[in-house]
């Protein structure tokens, strides 16, 4: 390992395998800009070194991010894809895309949407991605894109939404695409629209109790929880959850800090909320999860820096959270979090700063015979 500007780093071994860890205090929320610098600054994180298994095993080919702290069963492979769509370039909303290619341990680009926006909405169905509204510096859209990963290409034939919005969350659910709330230009929205993909039609479903544009969303258990994000005049720590069969929409309990532009992702049967910003626009580091059994949310350890349009993705197995913004600088760091220890740990980095980007993961789960 680099002993050199990295000397910060060190590696422990847990499950044959050996996770980067950023900082010996990693579970702490505040960081110097030396530190943080150090953590941003290389353009490749070769991390590939630092999974080796035991002596008395075989050299492991996986990729760090393939290196899983959650217990899977042993049949299962995961051939996940994951990718970063939008956001800003310095003050201009980017078209680039990027996948992570995990044989090799790299960010690459691959082709670039056909909209420069930001405030985008991306979520993934049936093995292919899907982008949603959006803003540039002149407009909001309502066009929705589609991208093949066979064929590497974009194509713009999808049905817009009923109106140009960006903050928009999109999310997947029996078969469907649901998005919700946005801001319309004037406005936070509380609309919902579900897309069927074999019809390429929008239906109106019905709105949400609260307008919300910025919002975080997830799936859980048959439901779709939208949590969070700014009403058009604060932040939110409001959560409300519909139900397909119903059609109702329903209050749940509220989030323990109001919180926007948050990160958010289904992960080992609860919902993990990280990052965004406060009523008082304050980045924030904090992070909690909400337990549908319990229906409460509680505390889990801070994030290692603050993070503002940060995505939480589960890739692989484990929860990661990518990119964002700390209130000074745009961030390209991913850490990963260890449910067993309840911490966060450096894991690497993007090839580019995308504050504003999401992030979609493409699941190629097979059963092994």
């Amino acid at each position: 390992m680099n002993t050199g500007k990295r000397d910060f780093e060190f590696c422990f071994r847990k499950n044959n395998f050996c996770i980067t860890n950023g900082f010996l205090t990693a579970s702490t929320c505040v960081f110097c800009s030396s530190v943080r610098a150090s953590m941003e600054e290389p353009e490749r994180c070769d991390l590939q070194t630092a999974v080796q298994s035991p002596a008395n095993h075989a050299t492991s080919t996986a990729s760090p991010i393939n290196a899983r702290l959650s217990r899977r069963p042993a049949s299962e492979a995961h051939g996940d894809m994951m990718f970063m769509v939008g956001g800003w370039m310095q003050s201009d909303p980017s078209f680039l895309v990027e996948r992570f290619c995990p044989d090799v341990n790299e960010w690459r680009s691959t082709a670039h949407v056909f909209n420069n926006r930001a405030g985008v909405a991306v979520a993934a169905l049936e093995g292919r991605i899907y982008t949603a509204g959006g803003e540039n510096n002149a407009q909001r859209y309502s066009s929705v894109e589609r991208y093949s990963p066979d064929s590497d290409c974009w194509s713009t034939d999808v049905a817009p939404l009923s109106s140009p919005r960006s903050g928009v969350c999109l999310v997947a659910m029996d078969g469907y695409l649901y998005a919700a709330g946005g801001h319309d230009g004037f406005t936070a929205v509380n609309i919902v629209e579900r897309y069927d993909p074999h019809t390429n039609e929008w239906s109106k479903q019905p709105p949400m109790l609260t307008r919300r544009s910025r919002a975080a969303a997830a799936v859980l258990q048959g439901h779709l929880y939208v949590i969070g994000g700014n009403d058009g005049e604060n932040a939110l720590s409001s959560v409300e959850r519909y139900d397909p069969l119903e059609g109702t929409w329903s209050v749940c309990s509220h989030m323990l800090s109001p919180r926007e532009s948050a990160g958010c992702a289904a992960y080992m049967g609860h919902i993990y909320v990280a990052g965004g910003k406060d009523e008082l626009n304050l980045k924030l580091c904090s992070a909690e999860r909400f337990d549908p059994c319990e229906m409460r949310w509680s505390s889990v350890k801070c994030m290692r820096s603050k993070r503002e349009s940060v995505s939480l993705a589960v890739f692989n197995g484990v929860l990661l959270a990518i990119g964002g913004h700390d209130g000074d600088s745009d961030l390209k760091s991913i850490d990963i979090y260890d449910h067993e220890t309840n911490s966060w740990r450096y894991f690497g980095s993007l090839k580019s700063k995308h504050p504003g980007g999401r992030v979609a993961v493409l699941r190629l789960n097979t059963t092994l015979i």
